[in-house]
């Protein structure tokens, strides 16, 4: 993944230097931004560049009540890995663009209309529950390319997954994860950003509103 960041940070330097010299703050020393394209749509993320930028008040508050907002582990589930914010960004890059993976928001819809992650679709982790009574379990695992076997779910076309929610707090996304490996989702195909919308906001990275 890093010699990705270091082609794309020669690039981002020789092709599009007028920008990136008038940013004041990079991602990485070697990374002003980065560009994508997902069906057609370009997309550019970079960081807040007013250095007096605060976190969204929506994420300033440090204490929800758990349960249900609860600290969540480090390893989501056995052979998940958990990603950060670079990882994220070369995930999008280099399977997202070319429809190999997909950024999921597993947010509920509320949360994503509000902003989330360029480039992110929304499968909220709801969609993903195993119980009987869930009729959207059907389409959100076609839409992850998984194929009906019988009673079971074959996912050996299935893309490469990368889901996120609020942040460290939130459990919708791990719940969306465990419920994918219920159903027989390659652990190894499973990424988890435990920072959500509460790192990334952090980070002052762009945000877009859907």
């Amino acid at each position: 993944m890093t010699h990705l960041f270091k082609i794309f940070g020669v690039l981002a330097l020789s092709i599009l230097a007028p920008f990136a010299q008038a940013q004041d703050v990079w991602i990485t020393r070697e990374l002003p931004f980065v560009e994508f394209e997902v069906d057609g749509e370009s997309y550019v993320i970079e960081r807040n560049q007013d250095n007096a930028a605060v976190i969204a008040p929506e994420f300033a508050k440090t204490s929800r009540p758990c349960p249900p907002f609860c600290v969540q582990p480090t390893q989501v589930a056995e052979g998940v890995k958990t990603v950060t914010e670079l990882d994220v960004l070369d995930f999008l890059q280099d399977r997202v663009a070319n429809g190999t993976g997909l950024l999921i928001d597993a947010r509920t819809r509320k949360f994503f209309v509000a902003g989330t992650i360029p480039g992110a679709v929304n499968i909220s982790y709801k969609q993903f529950s195993t119980n009987a009574d869930n009729t959207d379990l059907a389409g959100a695992l076609t839409q992850i390319g998984g194929k009906p076997a019988g009673k079971d779910w074959d996912f050996s076309s299935a893309k490469d997954l990368l889901l996120f929610c609020n942040g460290p707090w939130c459990g919708q996304s791990p719940a969306a994860i465990r419920n994918l490996l219920k159903l027989g989702f390659p652990a190894e195909k499973l990424l988890y950003y435990r920072g959500g919308m509460q790192d990334w906001h952090a980070l002052g990275l762009t945000v877009l509103v859907p």
